[in-house]
């Protein structure tokens, strides 16, 4: 075909207030002297999904729109403005058991009996026309298999007029029964007589290592705050002891023979996350059954909210009534509960920044930063990094029964020259894994550290520019990777890149 011009069409699928539901990088058009047409869905990477050739672009990019829906990870479910089912993508279907054949032009209530027009997230949109995100929603098929998903839901629009509802959903009924569990066996723990002991809190102010006179300032307003119910909120890189803090201040308080619970807040879905901190009540949701929150568990004691900032907007103006009031509201009741609780919440992110960037809630941060605790990283207080080298050496000489336990010189100055990113907590599991792997004579020696920190930029000068970028890389991200304790999904987010693209790194480089 000669090539008459080419052009580049982005094209986004926007809710009626104009935000983006799905984006296309960009549909490729390439038209001919006829104005015959090809256009092409580029996936990034250099990968195209598909090609497509025809004489219309809206067939196109209807045709386009929908192996587009039928490609993502996330189940798609349009139906029309009656109900009816008019898109069912494979991911729906294979989250609720049944065959796209079963549902399309089907309504949807008959399909999941156990939904009704005040449950289901689809009907609730049908009738407002107002987009809802993050809603949990648990149900049954009418085979009765039982699904838990968090569903965002919006109305569509064609030139002006209601045409229908379309819904993404993720699939969370594996992580929803999980959860149910550990929380069952920590009211089964909380409840037995041994929840009145100090068994729920691990560390005190003794075991904050260090020298720095920073470090020591702020362990000594932590010990002030004890005395107090004040909340606390406490910032700090990756790795830098925010918990140990939380759990000093907790031992050292009045509170100290009442429960200590921690919940991390990126690690759960925002709907899942309310249930599990204010408790739910039966009938609330298909399901749900009276479960007390971490909230009730924790009455009394502290709660520990780990990664505030990852928690959504709307379940933080609960917790802010919450701060306000000293009461809670369990899903689906019509009464409030009192709890007595002292809250600390942890950031890895500097908070100011997190209000620029709507992570948290400007009047929730005055709320918590009652008392404000910032715990300074392992780069700014270098002489910390030899207390903390003999404090685990000494620890791991101990736990691995040597006689003793010693690093050379090299080892020393590579430790004292690295910047530290996963902070305390990297340089404990560095020192632990080369523990593991040391010979007789007992000493830590540069072969038993990481490749990244065995010295390995000496050849890089020889090399072109073309491979110093790639072991440039490599390095970056196995430091990442090895201070996030090789989580993905926290290595991703601290390089700032996306988890499909640090899988492939992480393969080419065989880290």
């Amino acid at each position: 075909m000669e090539k008459y011009f080419t052009e580049y069409i982005p094209y986004t699928i926007t809710s009626e207030r104009g935000e983006p539901i799905y984006s296309s990088p960009a549909l490729k058009k390439i038209a001919n002297k006829d104005n015959r047409s090809t256009y092409s869905y580029s996936l990034g990477e250099g990968k195209i999904l598909t090609i497509y050739t025809a004489e219309g672009i809206d067939d196109v990019i209807k045709h386009n729109i929908k192996q587009i829906l039928d490609s993502i990870n996330e189940g798609i479910h349009i139906v029309n403005d009656q109900g009816e089912t008019i898109f069912y993508n494979p991911m729906m279907a294979e989250m609720e058991g049944i065959g796209a054949h079963e549902v399309l032009n089907k309504k949807v209530l008959a399909m999941f009996p156990s939904l009704t027009p005040e449950t289901s997230t689809i009907h609730k949109v049908l009738k407002s026309k107002k987009a809802m995100y993050d809603q949990l929603q648990s149900y049954t098929n009418y085979k009765g298999r039982g699904i838990t998903t968090i569903n965002s839901t919006f109305p569509l629009y064609n030139s002006g007029d209601f045409v229908g509802v379309l819904e993404v959903s993720k699939n969370i009924t594996r992580l929803k029964e999980l959860s149910e569990k550990v929380i069952d066996l920590q009211q089964k723990l909380y409840s037995s007589n041994g929840s009145k002991k100090k068994k729920d809190c691990w560390y005190t102010f003794t075991d904050i290592v260090g020298e720095d006179i920073d470090l020591k300032t702020i362990k000594e307003y932590a010990k002030r705050a004890a005395a107090s119910n004040s909340p606390v909120l406490i910032y700090g890189e990756t790795g830098t002891g925010k918990e140990l803090f939380a759990q000093s201040i907790h031992s050292e308080s009045k509170r100290s023979n009442k429960p200590f619970i921690a919940q991390n807040c990126a690690a759960l879905p925002e709907g899942l996350l309310e249930g599990i901190l204010f408790g739910t009540v039966k009938g609330s949701f298909t399901g749900a059954i009276d479960r007390p929150g971490l909230f009730q568990q924790a009455n009394g004691g502290t709660l520990l909210l780990d990664e505030l900032n990852s928690m959504g907007f709307e379940l933080q103006a609960k917790l802010l009534r919450v701060l306000q009031n000293g009461r809670i509201r369990p899903v689906g009741a019509t009464k409030e509960i009192d709890v007595d609780v002292r809250i600390i919440a942890t950031t890895n992110a500097d908070p100011y920044q997190s209000i620029l960037e709507k992570k948290i809630r400007e009047d929730l941060y005055y709320r918590l930063a009652v008392v404000n605790i910032e715990i300074p990283p392992l780069r700014r207080r270098k002489q910390d990094i030899t207390v903390l080298m003999e404090h685990f050496l000494y620890k791991y000489k101990n736990k691995f029964r040597l006689a003793n336990l010693d690093m050379d010189k090299d080892v020393k100055e590579i430790f004292l020259n690295y910047s530290w990113p996963g902070n305390v907590r990297e340089l404990e599991h560095i020192i632990e894994g080369a523990v593991n792997l040391i010979d007789g004579d007992n000493i830590i020696k540069t072969i038993h550290l990481p490749k990244f920190l065995q010295g390995g930029w000496s050849t890089v000068q020889q090399s072109t520019l073309t491979n110093q970028v790639k072991d440039f890389e490599k390095n970056i991200i196995s430091q990442a990777y090895y201070a996030c304790n090789r989580n993905i999904s926290k290595t991703a987010q601290r390089l700032g890149i996306s988890r499909q693209s640090l899988q492939y790194k992480i393969k080419k480089y065989d880290l």
